[in-house]
């Protein structure tokens, strides 16, 4: 499974401890920024990359931090094919993914302690589409109504 993980200024100091440890755990992670921190940096620019590899294929699955999570959370559903969500306690981390095919999790740096962080992340990384007649007739709802309002993208 490929993941990448982004995270503006409110975020960086989760991002980049989060992205060692799930290098040292051996999974395969791209890092898609900040690279550096900056208080001035915008979190739409930060979280753009990391959606638009999920809408390519060229991630699995994506970790997007901010200081709240609602910023990225709506930036990233703003890409096609990218299913973005914020996510603060386990049930919605691993329900996201199994009933709604969750592609990007978003977290909350201001909000959310380190090892809660963890384990949301844990829980997500190993969550799986259920792919059950119902949830795939209300993906496909979603998908029809992404197509049909952003038929050029």
């Amino acid at each position: 499974m490929k993941i990448g993980i982004a995270a503006d200024h409110a975020g960086f100091e989760q991002k980049e401890s989060i992205l060692k440890q799930l290098l040292d755990a051996g999974f395969d992670v791209t890092d898609y920024g900040a690279f550096t921190y900056d208080a001035a940096d915008d979190y739409p620019d930060i979280i753009v990359p990391l959606a638009q590899a999920i809408s390519k294929g060229e991630a699995d699955k994506g970790i997007a931090i901010c200081g709240s999570g609602v910023g990225v959370s709506i930036a990233a559903n703003k890409i096609k094919g990218v299913r973005a969500a914020l996510i603060t306690e386990n049930y919605s981390a691993h329900q996201g993914v199994e009933h709604d095919d969750m592609n990007l999790m978003c977290l909350g740096g201001r909000v959310l302690g380190q090892a809660l962080i963890l384990e949301l992340i844990q829980t997500f990384l190993h969550a799986k589409y259920d792919g059950g007649e119902r949830f795939q007739r209300r993906l496909d709802k979603v998908v029809a109504l992404e197509n049909k309002h952003n038929p050029n993208t």
